[in-house]
Protein backbone atom coordinates (compact mmCIF):
# COMPACT_ATOMS: atom_id res chain seq x y z
CA UNK A 1 0.00 0.00 0.00
CA UNK A 2 1.23 3.56 -0.78
CA UNK A 3 0.23 6.79 -0.22
CA UNK A 4 -3.11 6.97 1.70
CA UNK A 5 -5.50 4.27 1.72
CA UNK A 6 -8.71 4.83 -0.22
CA UNK A 7 -10.69 2.58 2.74
CA UNK A 8 -10.30 1.50 6.03
CA UNK A 9 -12.31 -0.92 7.88
CA UNK A 10 -11.88 -1.10 11.48
CA UNK A 11 -13.17 -4.14 12.68
CA UNK A 12 -14.61 -3.58 16.31
CA UNK A 13 -16.85 -1.08 17.71
CA UNK A 14 -15.42 -0.37 21.17
CA UNK A 15 -13.71 1.93 22.71
CA UNK A 16 -10.24 0.84 20.52
CA UNK A 17 -12.26 0.72 17.40
CA UNK A 18 -13.89 4.26 17.84
CA UNK A 19 -10.19 5.98 18.79
CA UNK A 20 -9.09 4.35 15.56
CA UNK A 21 -11.49 6.39 13.43
CA UNK A 22 -10.85 9.81 15.41
CA UNK A 23 -7.20 9.41 15.36
CA UNK A 24 -7.14 8.41 11.66
CA UNK A 25 -9.13 11.61 10.93
CA UNK A 26 -7.08 14.05 12.86
CA UNK A 27 -4.18 12.68 11.53
CA UNK A 28 -5.90 13.76 7.91
CA UNK A 29 -7.13 10.83 6.48
CA UNK A 30 -9.53 11.49 3.60
CA UNK A 31 -10.31 8.16 2.64
CA UNK A 32 -13.88 6.22 3.50
CA UNK A 33 -13.82 4.13 7.22
CA UNK A 34 -16.12 2.08 8.15
CA UNK A 35 -16.70 0.45 11.40
CA UNK A 36 -17.87 -2.97 11.50
CA UNK A 37 -19.52 -4.18 15.29
CA UNK A 38 -21.19 -7.36 16.75
CA UNK A 39 -22.74 -5.40 18.94
CA UNK A 40 -25.94 -3.49 17.69
CA UNK A 41 -25.32 -0.41 19.92
CA UNK A 42 -23.08 2.52 19.11
CA UNK A 43 -19.23 2.47 21.13
CA UNK A 44 -20.08 2.83 24.81
CA UNK A 45 -17.65 2.74 27.58
CA UNK A 46 -17.09 -0.54 29.33
CA UNK A 47 -15.58 0.71 32.88
CA UNK A 48 -18.44 1.88 34.17
CA UNK A 49 -20.33 -1.36 33.77
CA UNK A 50 -19.44 -2.55 36.75
CA UNK A 51 -19.58 0.15 38.57
CA UNK A 52 -22.01 3.04 38.20
CA UNK A 53 -24.16 1.35 35.69
CA UNK A 54 -24.07 -1.45 38.44
CA UNK A 55 -24.75 0.14 41.21
CA UNK A 56 -27.84 2.45 39.81
CA UNK A 57 -25.97 6.02 39.97
CA UNK A 58 -25.79 5.75 36.09
CA UNK A 59 -27.85 4.70 33.62
CA UNK A 60 -27.25 3.05 30.13
CA UNK A 61 -27.10 6.11 28.32
CA UNK A 62 -24.48 7.88 30.32
CA UNK A 63 -22.19 4.96 29.02
CA UNK A 64 -22.23 6.47 25.66
CA UNK A 65 -18.85 7.22 23.97
CA UNK A 66 -20.27 8.66 20.23
CA UNK A 67 -23.65 8.70 19.23
CA UNK A 68 -24.70 8.69 15.45
CA UNK A 69 -24.08 12.71 15.22
CA UNK A 70 -20.44 11.90 16.14
CA UNK A 71 -20.02 9.12 13.15
CA UNK A 72 -21.39 11.67 10.74
CA UNK A 73 -19.19 13.82 11.80
CA UNK A 74 -15.93 11.52 11.05
CA UNK A 75 -17.69 10.58 8.08
CA UNK A 76 -18.11 7.03 9.18
CA UNK A 77 -20.35 4.26 8.32
CA UNK A 78 -21.28 1.96 10.62
CA UNK A 79 -22.12 -1.69 10.20
CA UNK A 80 -23.60 -2.54 14.10
CA UNK A 81 -24.97 -5.84 15.23
CA UNK A 82 -22.97 -7.77 11.91
CA UNK A 83 -19.98 -9.21 13.14
CA UNK A 84 -17.45 -9.92 11.05
CA UNK A 85 -16.99 -14.10 9.94
CA UNK A 86 -13.79 -14.02 7.81
CA UNK A 87 -10.99 -11.56 6.35
CA UNK A 88 -9.78 -12.60 3.10
CA UNK A 89 -6.62 -10.97 2.34
CA UNK A 90 -5.36 -10.01 -0.87
CA UNK A 91 -2.62 -8.97 -2.48
CA UNK A 92 -4.01 -4.65 -3.01
CA UNK A 93 -7.04 -5.06 -1.53
CA UNK A 94 -8.65 -7.85 1.29
CA UNK A 95 -11.86 -8.64 1.71
CA UNK A 96 -14.37 -8.85 5.08
CA UNK A 97 -17.05 -11.00 5.62
CA UNK A 98 -19.94 -9.93 7.70
CA UNK A 99 -22.74 -12.10 9.37
CA UNK A 100 -25.06 -11.02 6.63
CA UNK A 101 -23.43 -11.94 3.78
CA UNK A 102 -22.40 -8.59 2.90
CA UNK A 103 -18.69 -8.26 1.91
CA UNK A 104 -16.19 -5.39 2.32
CA UNK A 105 -13.30 -4.47 0.55
CA UNK A 106 -10.50 -2.45 1.95
CA UNK A 107 -7.09 -1.92 1.45
CA UNK A 108 -6.22 -1.49 4.99
CA UNK A 109 -7.92 -3.12 8.29
CA UNK A 110 -7.78 -2.45 11.56
CA UNK A 111 -8.44 -5.01 14.13
CA UNK A 112 -10.20 -4.29 17.28
CA UNK A 113 -12.43 -6.72 18.61
CA UNK A 114 -12.13 -6.96 21.93
CA UNK A 115 -12.79 -9.68 24.24
CA UNK A 116 -15.12 -12.07 25.36
CA UNK A 117 -15.67 -13.19 28.90
CA UNK A 118 -14.32 -16.97 30.07
CA UNK A 119 -17.09 -19.15 31.02
CA UNK A 120 -16.52 -22.24 33.19
CA UNK A 121 -17.07 -25.69 32.13
CA UNK A 122 -20.67 -26.46 32.26
CA UNK A 123 -21.90 -23.06 33.44
CA UNK A 124 -25.38 -22.27 33.52
CA UNK A 125 -27.27 -20.31 31.89
CA UNK A 126 -28.58 -18.21 34.41
CA UNK A 127 -25.20 -17.78 36.17
CA UNK A 128 -23.88 -14.34 35.07
CA UNK A 129 -21.05 -12.94 32.89
CA UNK A 130 -19.89 -9.13 32.51
CA UNK A 131 -18.30 -7.99 29.96
CA UNK A 132 -21.10 -6.28 27.41
CA UNK A 133 -23.66 -3.62 28.38
CA UNK A 134 -26.68 -5.88 27.88
CA UNK A 135 -24.55 -7.96 30.60
CA UNK A 136 -24.14 -5.18 33.07
CA UNK A 137 -27.77 -4.49 32.79
CA UNK A 138 -28.98 -8.09 33.12
CA UNK A 139 -27.16 -8.51 36.46
CA UNK A 140 -28.51 -4.75 37.88
CA UNK A 141 -31.74 -6.71 37.13
CA UNK A 142 -30.91 -9.50 39.25
CA UNK A 143 -29.01 -7.69 42.24
CA UNK A 144 -32.04 -5.45 42.23
CA UNK A 145 -33.91 -8.70 43.86
CA UNK A 146 -31.57 -10.24 45.67
CA UNK A 147 -29.97 -10.66 49.03
CA UNK A 148 -27.04 -12.55 48.29
CA UNK A 149 -24.44 -12.38 45.80
CA UNK A 150 -21.62 -15.45 44.97
CA UNK A 151 -18.98 -14.35 42.68
CA UNK A 152 -15.85 -16.74 40.97
CA UNK A 153 -12.74 -14.79 40.61
CA UNK A 154 -11.54 -11.86 42.69
CA UNK A 155 -9.44 -10.31 39.72
CA UNK A 156 -10.09 -6.76 39.30
CA UNK A 157 -13.88 -7.52 37.57
CA UNK A 158 -14.76 -9.84 40.54
CA UNK A 159 -13.74 -7.00 43.14
CA UNK A 160 -15.43 -4.15 40.87
CA UNK A 161 -18.90 -6.31 41.19
CA UNK A 162 -18.35 -6.95 45.01
CA UNK A 163 -18.12 -3.58 45.74
CA UNK A 164 -20.84 -2.42 44.10
CA UNK A 165 -23.29 -5.43 45.67
CA UNK A 166 -22.02 -4.22 49.06
CA UNK A 167 -22.86 -1.04 48.11
CA UNK A 168 -26.45 -1.93 47.28
CA UNK A 169 -26.21 -3.97 50.76
CA UNK A 170 -26.33 -7.30 49.28
CA UNK A 171 -24.42 -9.88 51.01
CA UNK A 172 -21.15 -11.26 48.97
CA UNK A 173 -19.16 -14.06 48.81
CA UNK A 174 -15.63 -14.23 46.70
CA UNK A 175 -14.15 -17.73 45.57
CA UNK A 176 -10.79 -17.75 43.66
CA UNK A 177 -9.10 -20.79 42.63
CA UNK A 178 -5.38 -18.98 43.29
CA UNK A 179 -4.12 -18.86 46.44
CA UNK A 180 -3.83 -14.81 45.96
CA UNK A 181 -6.44 -12.30 44.55
CA UNK A 182 -5.34 -9.87 41.86
CA UNK A 183 -2.44 -11.59 41.54
CA UNK A 184 -2.16 -11.39 37.51
CA UNK A 185 -2.55 -8.27 37.89
CA UNK A 186 -0.80 -7.16 41.10
CA UNK A 187 1.38 -10.27 41.62
CA UNK A 188 2.01 -12.29 45.33
CA UNK A 189 3.11 -9.71 46.87
CA UNK A 190 0.85 -6.78 46.67
CA UNK A 191 -2.58 -9.01 45.29
CA UNK A 192 -2.89 -9.68 49.37
CA UNK A 193 -3.89 -5.53 49.68
CA UNK A 194 -6.88 -6.58 46.83
CA UNK A 195 -7.74 -9.19 49.59
CA UNK A 196 -7.51 -7.23 52.30
CA UNK A 197 -10.28 -4.56 50.37
CA UNK A 198 -12.53 -7.40 49.78
CA UNK A 199 -12.36 -8.55 53.52
CA UNK A 200 -12.69 -5.48 55.05
CA UNK A 201 -15.49 -4.07 52.62
CA UNK A 202 -17.51 -7.09 54.44
CA UNK A 203 -17.37 -9.52 52.11
CA UNK A 204 -16.38 -13.27 52.80
CA UNK A 205 -13.27 -14.58 50.81
CA UNK A 206 -12.49 -17.59 49.84
CA UNK A 207 -8.70 -18.17 48.23
CA UNK A 208 -7.29 -21.22 46.88
CA UNK A 209 -10.88 -22.66 46.44
CA UNK A 210 -10.96 -24.63 43.12
CA UNK A 211 -14.87 -25.03 42.46
CA UNK A 212 -15.85 -28.61 40.85
CA UNK A 213 -19.49 -28.44 40.16
CA UNK A 214 -22.48 -26.25 39.75
CA UNK A 215 -25.03 -27.68 42.36
CA UNK A 216 -28.46 -27.73 42.59
CA UNK A 217 -30.14 -24.89 44.77
CA UNK A 218 -34.05 -24.46 45.26
CA UNK A 219 -33.11 -20.82 44.35
CA UNK A 220 -30.11 -18.89 43.04
CA UNK A 221 -27.13 -20.64 42.56
CA UNK A 222 -25.29 -23.68 44.34
CA UNK A 223 -21.80 -24.66 43.50
CA UNK A 224 -19.44 -27.00 45.35
CA UNK A 225 -15.49 -26.75 45.91
CA UNK A 226 -13.12 -29.38 45.78
CA UNK A 227 -12.70 -29.94 49.31
CA UNK A 228 -16.54 -30.79 49.31
CA UNK A 229 -17.77 -27.66 51.07
CA UNK A 230 -21.16 -26.15 49.16
CA UNK A 231 -21.77 -22.56 49.12
CA UNK A 232 -25.16 -20.81 47.41
CA UNK A 233 -26.59 -17.23 46.45
CA UNK A 234 -29.26 -15.81 44.84
CA UNK A 235 -27.31 -14.21 42.11
CA UNK A 236 -23.62 -15.79 40.80
CA UNK A 237 -21.62 -13.86 38.26
CA UNK A 238 -17.79 -15.84 36.87
CA UNK A 239 -15.55 -13.19 36.26
CA UNK A 240 -12.31 -15.15 35.60
CA UNK A 241 -11.07 -13.07 32.54
CA UNK A 242 -11.77 -13.05 29.14
CA UNK A 243 -10.57 -14.20 25.84
CA UNK A 244 -9.47 -12.60 22.57
CA UNK A 245 -12.80 -12.89 20.05
CA UNK A 246 -10.54 -13.96 16.91
CA UNK A 247 -12.32 -17.19 15.52
CA UNK A 248 -13.42 -15.33 12.39
CA UNK A 249 -10.00 -15.23 11.50
CA UNK A 250 -9.32 -18.83 11.58
CA UNK A 251 -9.13 -18.71 7.25
CA UNK A 252 -6.14 -16.57 7.55
CA UNK A 253 -3.11 -19.05 8.23
CA UNK A 254 -2.31 -16.21 11.70
CA UNK A 255 -1.54 -18.02 14.88
CA UNK A 256 -4.11 -16.15 17.50
CA UNK A 257 -3.24 -18.74 20.20
CA UNK A 258 -1.47 -15.93 22.23
CA UNK A 259 -3.42 -12.95 20.47
CA UNK A 260 -2.39 -11.25 17.18
CA UNK A 261 1.53 -11.12 16.75
CA UNK A 262 1.89 -7.33 16.18
CA UNK A 263 5.21 -5.45 15.39
CA UNK A 264 5.66 -2.28 17.53
CA UNK A 265 3.24 0.03 16.02
CA UNK A 266 0.48 -2.95 15.53
CA UNK A 267 1.37 -4.08 11.73
CA UNK A 268 0.29 -7.70 11.90
CA UNK A 269 3.11 -10.45 11.19
CA UNK A 270 2.49 -11.74 7.74
CA UNK A 271 -0.12 -9.87 6.21
CA UNK A 272 0.51 -6.33 5.05
CA UNK A 273 -2.12 -3.63 5.10
CA UNK A 274 -3.46 -4.84 8.78
CA UNK A 275 -3.62 -3.75 11.84
CA UNK A 276 -4.10 -5.20 15.38
CA UNK A 277 -4.90 -3.34 18.42
CA UNK A 278 -6.06 -3.48 22.03
CA UNK A 279 -7.29 -6.75 23.68
CA UNK A 280 -6.50 -9.08 21.11
CA UNK A 281 -3.10 -7.75 19.79
CA UNK A 282 0.24 -9.20 21.07
CA UNK A 283 2.31 -5.92 20.30
CA UNK A 284 5.99 -6.11 20.01
CA UNK A 285 7.97 -4.65 23.00
CA UNK A 286 10.98 -2.87 22.03
CA UNK A 287 11.92 -1.71 25.65
CA UNK A 288 11.79 -5.34 27.31
CA UNK A 289 11.59 -7.54 24.46
CA UNK A 290 9.11 -10.08 23.69
CA UNK A 291 5.26 -9.54 23.06
CA UNK A 292 2.80 -8.00 25.27
CA UNK A 293 -1.35 -7.96 25.42
CA UNK A 294 -2.45 -5.05 27.10
CA UNK A 295 -5.91 -5.80 28.26
CA UNK A 296 -6.61 -2.16 29.73
CA UNK A 297 -8.57 0.32 28.70
CA UNK A 298 -5.90 3.71 27.97
CA UNK A 299 -4.29 0.92 26.46
CA UNK A 300 -6.88 0.96 23.13
CA UNK A 301 -6.86 4.47 23.44
CA UNK A 302 -2.98 4.83 22.86
CA UNK A 303 -2.24 2.14 20.55
CA UNK A 304 -5.52 3.46 18.25
CA UNK A 305 -2.40 6.98 18.01
CA UNK A 306 -0.15 4.77 17.16
CA UNK A 307 -2.29 2.44 14.48
CA UNK A 308 -3.89 5.87 12.76
CA UNK A 309 -0.43 7.24 12.43
CA UNK A 310 1.07 4.18 11.08
CA UNK A 311 -1.62 3.81 8.33
CA UNK A 312 -0.71 6.92 7.18
CA UNK A 313 3.27 6.87 7.73
CA UNK A 314 3.10 10.00 9.77
CA UNK A 315 5.33 10.19 12.67
CA UNK A 316 4.48 8.03 15.36
CA UNK A 317 3.08 9.78 18.87
CA UNK A 318 5.50 9.87 21.76
CA UNK A 319 5.51 6.46 23.56
CA UNK A 320 2.57 6.04 26.36
CA UNK A 321 3.06 4.44 29.53
CA UNK A 322 0.88 1.61 30.20
CA UNK A 323 -1.86 2.44 33.08
CA UNK A 324 -4.54 0.99 34.27
CA UNK A 325 -7.19 1.23 37.32
CA UNK A 326 -9.73 -0.13 39.08
CA UNK A 327 -12.23 1.67 41.77
CA UNK A 328 -13.73 -0.52 44.56
CA UNK A 329 -14.34 -0.23 48.34
CA UNK A 330 -14.04 3.50 48.16
CA UNK A 331 -10.60 3.95 46.61
CA UNK A 332 -8.73 3.62 43.54
CA UNK A 333 -5.87 1.09 42.44
CA UNK A 334 -3.55 2.66 40.11
CA UNK A 335 -0.67 0.39 38.25
CA UNK A 336 1.91 2.22 35.70
CA UNK A 337 4.29 -0.21 33.76
CA UNK A 338 4.17 -3.60 33.90
CA UNK A 339 4.19 -5.59 36.93
CA UNK A 340 5.32 -8.69 35.39
CA UNK A 341 8.34 -8.00 34.72
CA UNK A 342 9.41 -6.89 37.86
CA UNK A 343 11.64 -9.47 40.23
CA UNK A 344 11.15 -7.30 43.39
CA UNK A 345 8.66 -4.98 45.33
CA UNK A 346 9.70 -2.01 46.84
CA UNK A 347 7.70 -0.32 49.43
CA UNK A 348 7.33 3.34 48.83
CA UNK A 349 4.86 4.98 50.84
CA UNK A 350 2.25 3.92 53.44
CA UNK A 351 2.12 0.99 55.84
CA UNK A 352 -0.37 -1.87 54.23
CA UNK A 353 2.50 -4.32 53.53
CA UNK A 354 3.38 -4.54 56.73
CA UNK A 355 0.12 -4.70 58.07
CA UNK A 356 -0.89 -1.29 58.00
CA UNK A 357 -3.83 0.79 56.14
CA UNK A 358 -3.78 -0.41 52.69
CA UNK A 359 -5.24 3.38 51.57
CA UNK A 360 -1.81 5.19 51.11
CA UNK A 361 0.32 2.37 49.79
CA UNK A 362 2.84 2.18 47.29
CA UNK A 363 5.07 0.37 45.93
CA UNK A 364 7.60 0.24 43.14
CA UNK A 365 8.39 -3.33 40.92
CA UNK A 366 12.25 -3.54 40.47
CA UNK A 367 13.46 -5.78 37.62
CA UNK A 368 17.18 -5.46 38.21
CA UNK A 369 18.42 -1.97 39.51
CA UNK A 370 15.64 -0.60 37.62
CA UNK A 371 11.82 0.51 38.24
CA UNK A 372 9.16 -1.33 35.33
CA UNK A 373 6.26 -0.77 37.30
CA UNK A 374 4.58 1.03 40.34
CA UNK A 375 1.65 0.45 41.93
CA UNK A 376 -0.77 2.56 44.48
CA UNK A 377 -3.99 1.89 46.79
CA UNK A 378 -6.13 5.24 47.09
CA UNK A 379 -3.13 7.48 46.65
CA UNK A 380 -3.11 9.20 43.44
CA UNK A 381 -1.43 12.13 43.80
CA UNK A 382 1.62 9.98 44.68
CA UNK A 383 1.17 7.75 41.53
CA UNK A 384 1.38 10.32 39.39
CA UNK A 385 4.61 11.81 40.41
CA UNK A 386 6.38 7.87 39.46
CA UNK A 387 4.86 8.04 35.99
CA UNK A 388 8.35 9.75 34.65
CA UNK A 389 10.50 7.33 36.52
CA UNK A 390 8.69 4.21 35.23
CA UNK A 391 8.76 5.87 31.62
CA UNK A 392 12.16 5.61 31.88
CA UNK A 393 13.21 2.52 33.56
CA UNK A 394 14.99 4.73 36.40
CA UNK A 395 17.25 3.33 38.87
CA UNK A 396 15.25 2.02 42.22
CA UNK A 397 17.39 4.84 43.94
CA UNK A 398 15.64 7.44 41.94
CA UNK A 399 12.22 5.86 43.38
CA UNK A 400 13.20 6.34 46.90
CA UNK A 401 14.43 9.57 46.42
CA UNK A 402 11.80 10.17 45.15
CA UNK A 403 9.76 8.83 48.12
CA UNK A 404 11.83 10.48 50.58
CA UNK A 405 10.93 13.90 48.99
CA UNK A 406 7.32 13.46 49.36
CA UNK A 407 7.07 12.05 52.24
Amino acid sequence: MTGQPEHVVIVGAGLGGLRTAQQLRSAGLQGRVSIVGAEPRLPYDRPPLSKQLLTGEWDAERTGLAGQDAFDELGVRAHLGNPAVALRPGDRTHELELADGAALHADAVVIATGLVARELPDQPAHVHTLRTLDDALALRAALETADSLLVVGAGFIGAEVASSARTRGVAVTVVEALDVPAVHALGPQLGPLAGRLLTEGGVELHTGAKITRFGDAPHGVAVELADGRQLAADVALVGIGAVPRLDWLAGTGLDTSAGIACGPTGRVHGMDGVWALGDVAAWHDPAHGGRHRHEHWTSAGDQAAVVARDVLAAPPPPPAVPYCWSDQFGLKIQILGRPELGEEVVPLHGTGLDGGPVRGTVAAYVAGDRVVAVAGFGAARLVARYRPLVAAGAPVSEARATAAALS
